[in-house]
């Protein structure tokens, strides 16, 4: 455990310890951010030989981060910031809302995506009908803790430096892949006596595991080509408004998803439930709040943690309970200097209610070394 036992709420770790009971689990790892889960905690890492439990993974199959630096400075922002959020979600549709036609694709500036849409028919047959759908939601936000950011990175030689942020995942497809196959592991007679039915996994050798494995990594694909369709909309929404931008080489990382690793000689499962992926070098994201800042990291390839990290902050209060703990006075004050929406459908992403990000920080620094620290200066929500 990376996470202080005595900060981590009594429902959270009866769920890990019902994760660790499990005959499949090789290993469980538990970051700093760690807090309650549908059938497993998010900030938990979890290794499986030979199985995989889908409410694990959760129904935002691959969700994650990308972000890339710019050659801008502070001083190149217009002094208008509401202008520059509004063309970013001019570009960029969030909530429930789509593109009227399928985006270009091209904005992406990566190859593959014709090959990519051919496996959509070899999914699942209940989404096969969700193709137009899947097509228009690509390059857009979605909602909740989803967001866009226009940052500054602080401190250092490259104090002032502007990046572009954004967190989002597989979208409707994502949810309806992950809840049909849930429902299948529920059913399995092996899955009986768990101790809670959300642990239901799929064991390696069966039909029902090779379904979810190719409607898993297909979804993860497609989270991570959302994100990157994403990117290339706001990269050309800030070109318009400050014209000969440069971009830095995009970093993108999932923090809820599955890979096939080996650790100690042991092929495993490994299901990031709200981590990311942080072996030697590999850099990452690891947001916090709309109003307290990120930090791009490097991984240090601890073998221990399954060489995982945080995924962000973490929520020590939940989403109701924060809309009546606070108000939108109080959701200003928190996102002070931040152009962002400030209205009640956003006060449950009010920064009190995370985790005290520096902290998170500070108890995984056995894991990742810090690149750069960003604070935002705008932020779309869905």
């Amino acid at each position: 455990m990376w996470a202080d036992p005595r900060e981590v709420e009594d429902a959270a770790m009866a769920q890990l310890r019902n994760i660790a009971d499990l005959p499949w689990v090789h290993g469980l790892a538990v970051m700093p951010d760690v807090h309650l889960g549908k059938g497993a905690t998010v900030g938990s890492v979890i290794a499986m030989r030979d199985a995989v439990s889908p409410s694990a993974v959760g129904v935002d199959i691959g969700c994650g981060m990308s972000a890339v630096r710019t050659s801008l400075s502070a001083a190149d922002l217009p002094d208008d910031l509401g202008r520059l959020r509004r063309r970013i979600e001019q570009a960029v549709p969030v909530g429930f809302a789509m593109h009227g036609d399928p985006v270009d694709t091209s904005v992406a500036g990566e190859p593959g995506f014709e090959r990519f849409w051919r496996r959509f028919d070899e999914l699942h047959e209940g989404v096969r009908d969700r193709r137009d759908r899947a097509l228009r939601q690509l390059g857009s936000l979605g909602g909740g803790n989803h967001f866009i950011e226009v940052c500054l990175e602080q401190g250092g030689a490259d104090a002032g430096r502007v990046w572009l942020m954004l967190h989002s995942g597989s979208r409707n497809i994502g949810k309806e892949l992950a809840e049909r196959h849930i429902e299948v592991a529920k059913s399995l007679p092996h899955n009986a006596d768990l101790p809670d039915r959300d642990l239901a996994v799929f064991v390696s050798g069966t039909p029902q595991m090779a379904a979810y494995r190719r409607d898993l990594f297909w979804a993860q694909e497609y989270a991570r080509r959302n994100r990157a369709v994403m990117l290339g909309l706001v990269r050309r929404a800030l070109s318009s408004v400050v014209p000969g931008t440069g971009f830095d080489e995009p970093i993108s990382c999932h923090h809820n998803y599955v890979a096939e690793e080996s650790y100690g000689g042991v092929d495993v499962l490994v299901t990031r439930k709200g981590a990311i992926r942080a072996g030697s070098g590999e850099l990452g994201i690891i947001p916090g709040s709309m109003g307290t800042g990120s930090f791009i990291v490097r991984g240090l390839g601890n073998q221990e943690s399954f060489t995982s990290a945080s995924h962000g902050a973490g929520r020590r209060m939940s989403r109701n309970k924060a809309r009546k703990a606070f108000t939108e006075a109080d959701l200003a004050a928190q996102t002070a200097g931040v152009e962002c929406r400030k209205d009640s459908g956003v006060v449950d992403e009010i920064p009190a209610a995370y985790k005290d990000l520096d902290a998170v920080m500070r108890a995984q620094s056995d894991l990742v070394e810090v690149v750069a620290h960003l604070k935002q200066v705008v932020c779309v929500k869905g």
